[in-house]
Formats: C-alpha cells, structure tokens, sequence
C-alpha cells in the first residue's frame, strides 16, 4: 500500500476543516513546505493570530535583538548570563544548522520533539480557526515565531532573547510592544533587496524594533547608522546607548579564546573571557554586558556571576572550534567575510591555514572568494557544495580559487567527504570551514552521523 502524503494531505484538510494528527516528521516537513503556498503577511496579521493563542508573548520579559551581523552571538551570551544568574531562560534564534527544534531553547537545551509538535498542534488550531474567518496562513518564519511564543509561555520562562528574523520594524518578533530592552548589533550590506541599499536605508529597518521609552543598546562603530538608530530613539522617547570601540580593550587572543578589558559605567574596568577567537567578538560580548548592565536592577545578578556566565557561552556555527584546530564559521556577506579574514590573518602569523569553503548561488561568492585569497593566502582549498535550488558547483568555485592565485585546490562534491580532505590537508596548522551556515549544519550533521556510526547503540 503506498505512503500518502501526510504533508499534502495535512494541507488540503486543514483548507476543508478536517482535523487530522501528523507526527513530529510530518509536522517539521510541512513548516518547511510553508514558503511554497504562502508569503510574508503585514504585523497585523501576526497580532491577530497571536490575539487568538491568548497573547503568549506579553507574559514574558523579553530582550529583543536585531541587526546584520552578531545578533545570534550577542542573544547566545545574553541567555548564558541570564541562566547563570539562576533564572529560567527562552532563547529563539534563527536559522537552524541541523534540526529545526534549534531554534527554541529553554536553559540552554532545544526543546524536545514531543514539546514542537505540541506547540505544531496548537499554532496550527488557531490557524484553521482563522482561515475559516478569512485570514492567510502565516508564513515560515511567523509559524515558527507563534510556535516559539507557545514554546516559551508554556515553559514559564523568566526572560526571552528574542533574535529577529530579517530586518526589524516588519519581522514578526516586532509584534512585541514592550521589551525589557532592545539591541541593535552591527549593521552592513545584506538582503539589500528587503532592506534598501544603503546603510541609512538598512538601519531604519533594524531601528523599527525601537519601542516608545524602552532602552536601546546599539553598536556605535558606524556614524551612518549610529545617526539613524539616535534619531529614531529621540522620536520614540527612548534612552540611547552606543557601545564604542574605546569601551573595550583586548588582552590576549590565542587558539582558547579571547580575554579582554570593558570599562563598565558602574563597575569600573573588569575582565573578560570568551571561549571565540574572533576579534569581532569582544564587541558582541561587550553589547551583551553592557545591556546586563543596564539592567542590573530588573535581574540583580552580581558582576562576578556575569563574568562566569560569559565565559561559559557557547554558540554553534559562529568561529566555533569543533575539533582542535578545527574551525567552522558561518559568515555569508561582505562584512562576515571582512571579520573572518581578520581572524584567520591573526593566526596566519603562526599557523598554516587550509580551508573548506562552500556558499549558495544568491550571495556574492565570487567577491568572498577574491577577498579571502588575497587577504589569507591559504596553503591549500577543498571545495564543496550545498545541495538545493541554489547550488554553486564545487568544481565552479575550485576554478574561482585557482583564478584568484589559490593552486593547491580541490573540488570535492560531498560534504563529508571534503571535511575529510580538508582535515587531511590541514596537518599540525588550522582547518577554517566557511562560506555559509548551510556548509555549518552540513558539517554538524556530517559529525553526528560520523559519531553514530563510531560508537553504535
């Protein structure tokens, strides 16, 4: 007897008012089938479908975050202080690696699959009820943002570091009316078909998290957008604080991690400690703390329980060390890439550096790939590909490399396999694997797989 569909069955009845179960594979197939029958819909129709789950996401304090490039790190060590402190914590971040379920987490742990398909089955009540009254299906990302604040209430979290999707004034997370306090991490060029073409453009949509007197905490480094965030805040009647390069100070960075100064406004100079070699992240750390800062009197955690918890951080995909010399970052646009050569540069002084590189057909690689050669000069390049719609060749991107002065490259068409090259090829040096957070996941679940089958059941 053939399988039916569970998806396209799931679909037509939920249309025809028939109510039936799907497992916790039928339920993550179907959200991921979501961007093939439904679009983006207007803040209006999240709060409507949000009215109707009894308005979950007001009996939460949440920290709302946005921005290009940072904001899963500075949410990451958000959530470790928070935690450390003792408290309850809810974390949605966005994308995920490998497993959907990533993307809710409660003390620092995904949510199991039994507590998603719950939240699945609830969303997914109220979205036949509004159906039924005319309303559109809410699109991928709204579905899994009503599913998190389900996650969360239920969960009784204390706080909630809320990370948005793409922009800010028009992501479904902006349907949060009061945060305890927003953050806005750096801005540069990315989805600039959504989000405009200059950075002016781009950061009045990540300014549009900004609620009325609620405290905003921005990255300061760029007068253009500092300029933007300042004006909007003005308007709204919000305390404003930038975080500045003089504000923190670097004291060592080795394979370990990173220690550095922050000179707090009401601690007075402390020391940190980060687990990420990534100059970069001294900023994102520094963000994150300054914000605890300012909160000090909603969450009372003393300064040396932060200082624990920030040193315990730990957020996969972003120059995570996953095996000793073995690094995986998911930097995808032209300020990504900037960082991560900083990086690899500052370890080039030392070490040989072999990369395994992959990206997707929609961002400039050609760019990537010309800035990486002449800034790093790798000893040697294993390059793989991402299957789906939009798939760059390995073999076109080992061309890219060799025409960009790279000889010693290898086209490798499967991921495992090409991690299996690449670490072959780095010897006693170091193995950086980038280009996409899709090669990340792919990588992460290349290891999972690998690990099963090592030490079997």
């Amino acid at each position: 007897m053939p399988e039916r569909n569970a998806v396209a069955d799931f679909r037509r009845n939920t249309r025809d008012k028939v109510v039936i179960r799907l497992n916790y594979k039928e339920a993550a197939d179907y959200i991921e089938e979501i961007p093939k029958f439904t679009e983006k819909n207007p803040l209006e129709h999240t709060r409507a479908l949000l009215e109707r789950l009894g308005n979950p996401q007001n009996r939460m304090k949440v920290i709302h975050v946005a921005g290009t490039n940072g904001k899963g790190s500075v949410c990451a060590y958000l959530d470790a202080m928070l935690r450390e402190g003792g408290y309850r914590v809810g974390l949605f971040t966005s994308p995920h690696l490998v497993k959907v379920n990533e993307r809710f987490k409660i003390n620092g742990v995904m949510v199991s699959d039994q507590v998603f398909l719950e939240a699945f089955e609830r969303v997914m009540e109220i979205i036949r009820q509004a159906r039924e009254d005319g309303l559109e299906h809410p699109s991928y990302f709204e579905t899994l943002f009503l599913m998190g604040m389900v996650i969360f209430s239920q969960a009784e979290v204390d706080y909630l570091v809320l990370e948005t999707g793409l922009g800010g004034r028009l992501d479904a997370t902006n349907t949060v009316e009061r945060p305890l306090a927003c953050i806005i991490t750096s801005i540069s060029l990315d989805h600039v078909e959504y989000l405009g073409n200059t950075i002016p453009e781009i950061a009045r949509e990540k300014a549009g998290i900004i609620k009325p007197g609620v405290p905003v905490i921005y990255d300061g480094h760029v007068p253009e957008a500092s300029a933007v965030i300042e004006k909007q805040a003005e308007k709204l009647g919000s305390p404003a604080y930038a975080l500045t390069e003089d504000m923190y100070e670097m004291v060592s960075n080795t394979r370990e991690g990173i220690d550095f100064s922050f000179h707090c406004r009401y601690y007075n100079t402390v020391t940190i400690s980060i687990p990420y070699i990534a100059a970069y992240q001294m900023m994102n750390a520094s963000l994150a703390f300054f914000t605890m800062e300012l909160l000090r009197e909603d969450h009372g955690i003393p300064v040396e329980t932060l200082i624990r918890g920030i040193s315990q951080t730990r957020w996969e995909g972003r120059m995570e060390t996953i095996l000793p010399g073995v690094i995986v970052d998911g930097a995808h646009n032209a300020d990504g890439v900037r960082r991560f050569v900083e990086t690899a540069c500052h370890f080039r002084r030392d070490n040989e550096i072999t990369l395994l590189f992959s990206a997707v057909s929609d961002k400039n690689y050609r760019e990537m790939i010309r800035t990486v050669c002449e800034s790093i000069r790798p000893k040697a390049v294993v390059a793989t590909q991402i299957w789906g719609s939009r798939i760059v060749p390995a073999r076109e991107l080992a061309e890219l490399f060799q025409s960009c002065g790279c000889p010693r490259t290898e086209a490798v068409e499967d991921v495992g396999e090409a991690f299996e090259r690449a670490c072959a090829l780095k010897g006693d040096g170091m193995l950086f694997c980038v280009g996409s957070l899709y090669l990340v996941g792919e990588i992460k679940d290349y290891l999972n797989r690998r690990k099963a089958s090592e030490n079997p059941v």
